[in-house]
């Protein structure tokens, strides 16, 4: 190729070429939020709800509950080798799934009404990331200090008191992240018991891998990730603002009052401008690290801190509080007009969130009052479907299976109503009977194959309805299962 001729250019250099600079990266860096210590109500709430957090969950697995010999002590327990859930005095089988989706959806309906009644005050008090990340700063800020001080030792060149402050905060960010990935643990195997082996080194290494999996995971989002799984990984965010309408509390910069915001020194007049001083410690002390004053913002958790600072500064300057409020869109306007705030708690969307809390709770407590201590499940033979006897009468077949869910062995008798002239054996069992024995370990089911045996009708329908019915030894009946008895034509 001659020396002087024109070399193609790429894609991204007539790009360039274009505009003139160098293309602009479509990602903007991560700038560290450096969080300030504040005081006020907010702050002395949120204190209360995360030490009230972290006691029920590293304390929890610790509580015993007696439930007679032979079976787990444990108050709470997901113990996925029996497999039972325990809670107090409910014990909770596989069978019983939907006991477990009635609590999510109870859940998941109360953070509906609460966001619509108070916006976004899960994230900011008793998300478990928000819990976590508020301790986790709190021993950042035990060992390096406030905001300045933080800053300060991050721009400083690498000293033995910068690495001895870094080694002392991540050694106990990693000693919280072990309590809590074992903690964990505790709720799927006995507390004391595991504790013991992970000591020891007597544990699986399935424990000991999720031990290291929620470990590491709570150090990472707590100690590093932080505000940004908020803001990115949580889809929390993204709809949230559907839960609510004019009416939900949320905070607010209330700008009618604020603005024209400037700096302002004492002894100034106030006339022709807001109340805002423009001081940053509403930014300074967001754990996200956002600026309230630009209106709702996906990022904001609702912590409210920023009251505490905002009410601090302007009792500072002698001017009225909650210039940063708790409060509805419909009230801010009503503030800016001059008109009475109203508390409208009592809506549409509210009434019908509490109508679906109390509809799926009822239905929860009359189904746990309705549960049997002894459940029977039926399933009749299809091949083949019934077989003529030498005696010329016709047999069933039929799976029967029986819960015990009390912690005492249990001696039933199975009958049949309903089925004129039949009678009950099993395979290898002499003779008929009109009613069997069925025997049932505590905490446990049984299979029992069982034979239905009738004469054989001359005419009328192929298949009769009857019943099978299981009573205890006092003869009270303990549970009834429909099922069908099929004959030839």
């Amino acid at each position: 190729m001659p020396p002087d001729a024109p070399v193609k250019a790429s894609p991204v250099a007539r790009d360039e070429a274009v505009l003139g600079v160098f293309a602009p990266s479509l990602y903007a860096d991560h700038v560290k939020v450096y969080p300030r210590a504040v005081h006020g109500p907010f702050r002395m709430v949120k204190w209360a709800v995360l030490v009230l957090c972290l006691a029920v969950y590293y304390l929890l697995p610790w509580l015993r509950w007696n439930r007679g010999p032979g079976a787990p002590d444990q108050a709470l327990l997901l113990d996925m080798s029996a497999p039972r859930a325990y809670l107090f005095n409910l014990e909770i089988w596989p069978q019983e799934i939907y006991y477990i989706t009635g609590l999510l959806i109870l859940g998941a309906v109360a953070l509906f009404l609460a966001t619509a009644l108070y916006g976004r005050i899960w994230c900011g008090y008793t998300c478990p990331q928000t819990v976590w990340t508020d301790l986790f700063m709190a021993v950042e800020r035990w060992i390096e200090g406030d905001r300045n001080a933080r800053i300060r030792l991050d721009a400083q060149p690498l000293s033995v008191n910068k690495l001895l402050r870094k080694t002392a905060k991540h050694s106990l960010w990693l000693l919280v992240s072990a309590a809590t990935g074992g903690a964990w643990i505790m709720y799927f195997q006995d507390a004391p018991t595991v504790t013991r082996e992970l000591f020891t080194g007597a544990a699986s290494l399935a424990t000991y891998f999720f031990f290291g999996l929620f470990t590491l995971t709570t150090y990472v989002l707590a100690g590093w990730a932080r505000e940004q799984v908020c803001t990115y990984m949580c889809p929390w965010p993204r709809f949230q603002a559907a839960m609510q309408d004019e009416h939900s509390l949320i905070v607010s910069y209330q700008a009618w009052r604020g603005e024209t915001r400037g700096k302002h020194k004492a002894g100034e007049s106030w006339e022709g401008r807001g109340d805002c001083i423009d001081c940053q410690a509403c930014v300074h002390v967001c754990p996200t690290g956002i600026d309230i004053r630009n209106g709702p913002q996906l990022e904001c958790i609702g912590c409210a801190l920023c009251i505490d600072a905002c009410d601090d500064m302007m009792r500072k300057v002698e001017r009225p509080v909650h210039l940063i409020d708790f409060v509805s869109l419909e009230n801010m306007q009503r503030r800016a007009e001059g008109k009475p705030t109203i508390l409208k708690l009592v809506r549409l969307r509210t009434v019908l969130y509490a109508a679906m809390l109390a509809l799926v709770g009822t239905v929860m407590i009359v189904t746990l009052a309705m549960r049997k201590d002894f459940v029977m499940a039926v399933q009749q033979d299809r091949a083949p479907l019934h077989v003529v006897l030498s005696d010329g009468s016709i047999r069933n077949g039929y799976s029967v299976r029986v819960t015990n869910r009390t912690h005492d062995p249990a001696d039933l008798q199975l009958v049949v109503e309903g089925l004129g002239g039949a009678q009950m054996f099993q395979a290898g069992a002499p003779g008929r009977h009109g009613t069997l024995r069925l025997s049932v370990h505590s905490d446990a089911s049984a299979d029992h194959h069982v034979f239905v045996a009738k004469p054989r009708r001359r005419s009328g329908n192929d298949l009769q309805q009857f019943d099978f019915v299981l009573r205890d030894t006092a003869g009270k009946e303990v549970a009834r299962i429909r099922t069908q008895f099929a004959e030839p034509q």
